[in-house]
């Protein structure tokens, strides 16, 4: 029996020129997305070829040409992947572990400890002044031209209000005030769940965190930089603040 394949080499998707996913016969190493078993995911391995039709094309291409359900689906599939492949051992006695045969939990036979998968929160935080302009900032890692928002993890004991209020002080050096929620977004790099928010400036001059950025400045909203691309919420955010449209709309698909 055939099962549609989400089959990964890092952070790379297996599929043909139209971006579909290929038919494949199951294993019993496969990964289970559907209980019907229609579904599944596994690793390309490093000595296995690309079959003649298909590419390996990075996941973050796709979230501009798939639908929201697409890419969450494939994004589910990415982190679970790597989840199983960091948890081959026992994190309390050492031992080998198992796969469980209906959930998602690497089983410990020595020791009877479960293993489940981590979601890791973030914020990510658009920062409006005034009526028509807002804060956007150049990550030192990103060798573009793109700016985008000021993001981060969420520490332990941490609300996701303080996290906001910390990462803008910490990254940019600047207070705000007026924080609301806006929407969420798995995001598979590695394991992230962003959870976004609307701030508005309330004291400070940019003082940025050079370990973390380049730049960041109130750009003028018929002035703005390379900003992220559309499928991101990074990009929702900024066209709901620009234009009043919703983050996400009734149907649950990016704007």
């Amino acid at each position: 029996m055939h099962s549609k394949a989400y089959i990964f080499r890092q952070q790379q998707l297996l599929v043909d020129d139209n971006f579909q996913l290929p038919q494949v016969e199951r294993f019993q190493h496969d990964l289970n997305l559907s209980e019907d078993g229609e579904i599944i995911a596994r690793d390309l391995q490093e000595d296995e070829s690309v079959p003649e039709g298909y590419q390996l094309v990075p996941i973050r291409q796709l979230v501009q040409v798939w639908s929201r359900q697409q890419f969450e689906q494939a994004s589910r599939a990415v982190q679970l992947l790597e989840w199983r492949r960091n948890h081959q051992f026992c994190s309390h006695c050492g031992h080998q572990t198992q796969q469980h045969v209906s959930q998602y939990a690497m089983v410990c036979p020595a020791c009877g400890y479960n293993q489940y998968p981590r979601v890791n929160p973030c914020v990510i935080t658009i920062i409006t002044r005034g009526p028509d302009e807002i804060l956007l900032a150049k990550n030192a890692r990103n060798k573009t031209q793109m700016y985008s928002l000021i993001a981060g993890f969420v520490e332990v004991g941490e609300t996701l209000e303080e996290a906001v209020r910390r990462e803008t002080l910490e990254e940019v050096g600047l207070q705000v005030k007026n924080i609301k929620y806006l929407a969420s977004q798995p995001w598979p790099f590695p394991s992230n769940l962003m959870m976004a928010f609307k701030a508005a400036y309330h004291a400070g001059d940019i003082q940025i965190q050079e370990n973390e950025l380049t730049d960041a400045q109130f750009f003028k909203f018929n002035q703005l930089p390379e900003i992220p691309f559309q499928g991101s919420i990074a990009h929702a955010m900024i066209m709901h603040v620009m234009n009043g449209t919703p983050v996400a709309d009734d149907t649950k698909e990016w704007l």
